[in-house]
């Protein structure tokens, strides 16, 4: 019960997103692209003032490897697909991403359609994003 609610508080990070600097962004975040296996790949990046970067990208049908890259000094974040709420769900999350942590994701879209996505510890404060796969 304690080591859940220090999880808990350490996704709440003590920094307000006013004093954070932003972290710049790193070159490719954002951009998908067909890796040579034929999945499409993208990175999103998330930092101290409680965003993803971008918050909103489109891939085609088919197999999806979602990389999120954790550029805070202090928040904790977590990814997921925000349940109910797209054509068909998607189960693939990161539960758990540390400062300085990247984590990576496969997972398969057959539906078009907007497939919203959150950081569930801060969707309070705006963390939500994205994801159109096209027709």
């Amino acid at each position: 019960m304690v080591a859940a609610g220090l999880v808990l508080l350490a996704g709440c990070g003590t920094d307000s997103p006013a004093s954070s600097a932003p972290a710049s962004t790193a070159a490719g975040v954002g951009t998908v692209t067909v890796a040579p296996d034929g999945v499409q790949e993208v990175t999103l990046q998330t930092q101290d003032d409680y965003v993803f970067t971008p918050d909103h990208f489109t891939v085609s049908a088919g197999k999806v490897r979602l990389t999120v890259t954790n550029v805070a000094k202090q928040a904790t974040h977590n990814f997921d697909f925000t349940p109910d709420a797209g054509p068909t769900p998607i189960d693939a999350a990161i539960p758990l991403l540390a400062p300085g942590e990247k984590k990576t994701v496969d997972f398969d879209v057959a539906a078009p359609g907007d497939y919203p996505f959150q950081c569930s510890f801060h969707v309070q404060l705006g963390q939500v994003g994205t994801m159109t796969v096209r027709g």
